[in-house]
C-alpha cells in the first residue's frame, strides 16, 4: 500500500494534480484511488464525468477508467452507516434547547465527523488490501491539519475523558436528567464511540510510516501562497509526517514574452529562487500555466506528464525522519524536524505521561512512552530546523550530585 495526500492553499490546484497522479499510478498497473477530503467535492468535474451536479454515488467509489476508482464522501451516508446513534443523541440534545427538529438534526453534523469517515475506510482499504495506492486530494492547510490530527485527538479523548465520561453519564446521569430536563447519553451513545476508535486503531501508524504515506506540497510561486506552504510543512512535521515533493503548479512558460507578463513573470522567479532555499533538499516539481482547463482525462495524463516524466509517482523522492528517540548517557534524547519556527514560537510543557508542543495556534499532545514518563527534567534547544528534548530523571541527578568534588 502507498498512501499519497497531496495538500496546500485553497485554489492552488491540488484537485488536478492528485487526479494527474492518480491516472499515472493506475496507468502503471497499480490498483489505485483518488479520494477527496474536501467538502466541496470536485473530482467528478475535474475529471468531467457526465454525472449530475450533485451526484457523489452515495460515498461509494466510482470506477473511472482500468485501475482507476474516485471516492467522494458523502456526509448523510455516512452519519448512517458510522454516527446514527451519536448523531441521534446530539440532535435531541439540541432539539430540548427549543432549537428546530430539522436545525437540530443539521448542527448535530459535528466538525471532524467526515474526517473521522475518510480515516475508518483508509483504514478498512490498508487491512483489506483493496488497492495498492490511495491519493489523497487534501481540503484547505486549516482542514487537513485537522484531518491528520484526529487520531491523537482520539487517542487522547479516549485514555482521558471517555471512561470518566461514561461513569458519569451512568450513576450521575439519572439525577442531571430530573434536575436540567436534558437527556444523558446512554449506553448506545458510549458503544458507538468505542466502536469507532475500535476500527480506527492503527490507522495513526499507517498515516505517520514514511514507507506507506507521504505528503506533497502543492504551491504557486506568490509571497503569500508561498508563506502558507512554510506553515503546512512544519505543520506536517510536528505530526511526524514525511513530506517527499513540493509542486509549483501554474508558472508562467519562459517563451512568453509578452510585456504585460514582463513583471510577474520576475516576481515568479524570485518566488521559485525562495523556494528552492526554503525546502532544499526536497525536490520541487515544476508545472507551468496550461492555456486552457485542465480537464478530463487527456488533460490531467499530461498535466502527470509534465510533473513526473518518466518517474514513478508513487516513489519517495525524498526519506527524512521528523522524530527520533534515542538514549545517551542516561538521558533520553527526543529530536524533532521543525522548520520555519523561532525560538519564541515554541512553548513545551510535560503533563504527566505527555509531551504538550505549542507552536503558534497549533498544539500537539504526545503520549510518552513509559521509560521516558518518569522524567523530572525537560530541557529543549533550537538549532537550525531541529528541536532537541532532553529528559532526564532525578536518578541522573542524583548521580551526578555524587560525582561532584566535596568542598
Amino acid at each position: 500500500m502507498r498512501i499519497i495526500l497531496f495538500a496546500g492553499k485553497g485554489g492552488v490546484g491540488k484537485t488536478s494534480v492528485a487526479a494527474a497522479t492518480g491516472i499515472s499510478a493506475a496507468e502503471s498497473g497499480r490498483r489505485t484511488l483518488v479520494m477527496s477530503l474536501d467538502i466541496a467535492h470536485s473530482l467528478s468535474d475535474i475529471f468531467a464525468l457526465k454525472r449530475n451536479l450533485m451526484d457523489q454515488n452515495r460515498g461509494k467509489p466510482l470506477k473511472v477508467r482500468r485501475n482507476l476508482w474516485i471516492q467522494e464522501l458523502d456526509v448523510q451516508e455516512e452519519i448512517e452507516k458510522n454516527w446514527k446513534d451519536i448523531h441521534r443523541y446530539i440532535s435531541t440534545l439540541f432539539n430540548t434547547t427549543g432549537l428546530d427538529e430539522v436545525l437540530a438534526e443539521e448542527l448535530a453534523i459535528l466538525p471532524g465527523m467526515e474526517e473521522v469517515s475518510l480515516l475508518l475506510y483508509i483504514n478498512r482499504y490498508v487491512k483489506e488490501e483493496e488497492y495498492d495506492a490511495i491519493v489523497l486530494d487534501c481540503a484547505p492547510t486549516g482542514e487537513s491539519l485537522r484531518f491528520i490530527s484526529i487520531p491523537t485527538t482520539l487517542e487522547w479523548y479516549i485514555r482521558k475523558i471517555f471512561k470518566l465520561e461514561r461513569a458519569l453519564a451512568r450513576y450521575v446521569g439519572p439525577v442531571a436528567s430530573r434536575l436540567y430536563d436534558v437527556p444523558v447519553p446512554g449506553d448506545d451513545y458510549f458503544d458507538a464511540i468505542a466502536y469507532l476508535f475500535e476500527r480506527l486503531e492503527g490507522v495513526d501508524k499507517v498515516l505517520t510510516d514514511p514507507e506507506v504515506t507521504t505528503v506533497r506540497l502543492v504551491t504557486n510561486p506568490e509571497k503569500i501562497v508561498l508563506k502558507e506552504t512554510q506553515r503546512a510543512f512544519m505543520y506536517f512535521c510536528l505530526y511526524k509526517m514525511s513530506v517527499d515533493g513540493i509542486v509549483m503548479n501554474r508558472v508562467l512558460p519562459k517563451d512568453l514574452n509578452d510585456e504585460y507578463f514582463k513583471g510577474w513573470k520576475e516576481d515568479q522567479a524570485r518566488y521559485m529562487e525562495s523556494a528552492r532555499d526554503y525546502f532544499n533538499p526536497i525536490p520541487i516539481f515544476t508545472v507551468h500555466l496550461y492555456r486552457g482547463e485542465v480537464l478530463g482525462y487527456e488533460s490531467l495524463r499530461s498535466l502527470a506528464q509534465e510533473i513526473y516524466g518518466d518517474r514513478n509517482p508513487l516513489d519517495r523522492f525524498f526519506s527524512s525522519e521528523p522524530y527520533s528517540l534515542t538514549k545517551k548517557d542516561g538521558e533520553y534524547h527526543l529530536t524533532m524536524k521543525l522548520p520555519f519556527v523561532a525560538r519564541e514560537d515554541i512553548q513545551i510543557d510535560k503533563l504527566g505521561d505527555e509531551l504538550v508542543i505549542r507552536i503558534g495556534t497549533v498544539k500537539r499532545h504526545m503520549v510518552l512512552p513509559r521509560q521516558v514518563m518518569a522524567s523530572k527534567s525537560v530541557r529543549a534547544k533550537l538549532k537550525g530546523q531541529r528541536l532537541s528534548i532532553h529528559f532526564k530523571g532525578d536518578k541522573h541527578e542524583g548521580e551526578e550530585r555524587k560525582r561532584e568534588p566535596k568542598r
